[in-house]
């Protein structure tokens, strides 16, 4: 395998000059475990740490390695190294941390594609789709939906599903497979590039991980059935994975996601509802929120039907978790910024009062 196969390229190659890690060895995170983390390079497979200065210098989780992650490395041992630097992110999918007050959560770095699977017979829900849109346009990587499962129910259903989709959400690559007889898996491979990364979103129970199996040829993860007495997808990826095919192509494999949280989008919202954004600009008001004001072209549209109502409310519902996200934020700077003066004024009385 060449550090090519991993995606490695000019441009990381010119980062890594520039930035003064030539004496250093480049490897990509492929999996990560409590803040360990294994490394694949062209050379071995490492389980690595950080240096302490890098550890130490870390503002917030974002600025430790995440699957994906380009990183320059030093060996220590025939199976051991050391990170000293990240290389910089082209792309950065993300969510709003579970339980965690104004903090990301990184799902994986580098990306190009990110495959959207929802299972047809189940899990099928649009507007979680236009979630998923939002945090791929936000990173600026390109998204595809993948409808799973389509064996579980007829043609019609299936036509149904399509058109619904086709209603709110435009100029989004579709593909519908079924794992068991595998129709579909000819568009699946036509679109697998080598050197290019894909990362599986989704919920538990969809079918990624049967997916990933299906693509790569082997059974490189456990797979489960749905759970009877719940209905619902039972876990089975338990952490995120780099995978590297024999076909061409990388592919991250990640847990079942219950919850998208939207953070700051840039921008991702207005791509993913783009109707909504151009329609925006024929409001009376520049400042207009879209919810009561007077000549508001969005609200017009949604009483004629231009616009789909439950697109609408969905675009408003994240629109609102994206402001709660930035202010949760600024409390929490200001918070920081106020106990670091705290902190400074009493180390000054504490140097004054030693005199």
């Amino acid at each position: 395998m060449t550090i090519e196969d991993l995606g490695y390229n000019s441009s990381l190659e010119n980062y890594r000059k520039e930035h003064k890690l030539s004496s250093f060895g480049v490897g990509r995170i492929i999996s990560e475990h409590k803040e360990r983390y294994i490394v694949k390079s062209d050379k071995a497979v490492y389980d690595s740490e950080l240096i302490g200065n890098l550890r130490f210098s870390a503002k917030s989780r974002s600025d430790f390695p995440a699957v994906g992650d380009w990183v320059a490395i030093s060996e220590y041992d025939e199976d051991k190294a050391l990170i000293h630097a990240i290389f910089n992110r082209k792309s950065v999918i993300e969510r709003q941390s579970i339980g965690k007050f104004g903090e990301k959560q990184i799902i994986a770095t580098n990306i190009d594609y990110g495959l959207i699977v929802q299972a047809v017979d189940r899990d099928f829900n649009v507007n979680r789709l236009e979630r998923y849109l939002t945090i791929c346009n936000a990173a600026n990587v390109t998204p595809i939906i993948i409808l799973s499962k389509i064996d579980l129910i007829d043609e019609l259903d299936l036509e149904n599903i399509l058109e619904i989709i086709s209603e709110r959400i435009k100029n989004i690559s579709i593909i519908p497979i079924s794992n068991q007889t595998q129709a579909g898996y000819k568009k699946i491979f036509a679109i697998i590039e080598k050197g290019k990364t894909y990362c599986l979103l989704g919920s538990s129970g969809v079918g990624k991980s049967t997916l990933l199996n299906n693509i790569s040829g082997k059974e490189l993860m456990k797979t489960n059935s749905i759970s009877l007495s719940t209905n619902k997808g039972r876990h089975v990826t338990s952490h995120r994975e780099l995978i590297v095919l024999e076909n061409g192509g990388i592919l991250i494999d990640n847990p079942g996601m219950r919850e998208v949280g939207i953070t700051d989008t840039s921008n991702g919202l207005e791509i993913a509802f783009n109707s909504i954004d151009k329609l925006s600009r024929n409001c009376r008001f520049k400042d207009c929120t879209h919810t009561h004001e007077n000549g508001c072209a969005i609200l017009e549209a949604v009483e004629t039907g231009e616009i789909d109502k439950a697109s609408y409310d969905n675009y408003h519902k994240m629109k609102k978790e994206e402001i709660h996200f930035e202010s949760s934020v600024a409390v929490k700077r200001k918070k920081d910024k106020d106990f670091g003066k705290m902190l400074k004024n009493f180390k000054k009385d504490r140097n004054q009062n030693k005199y």
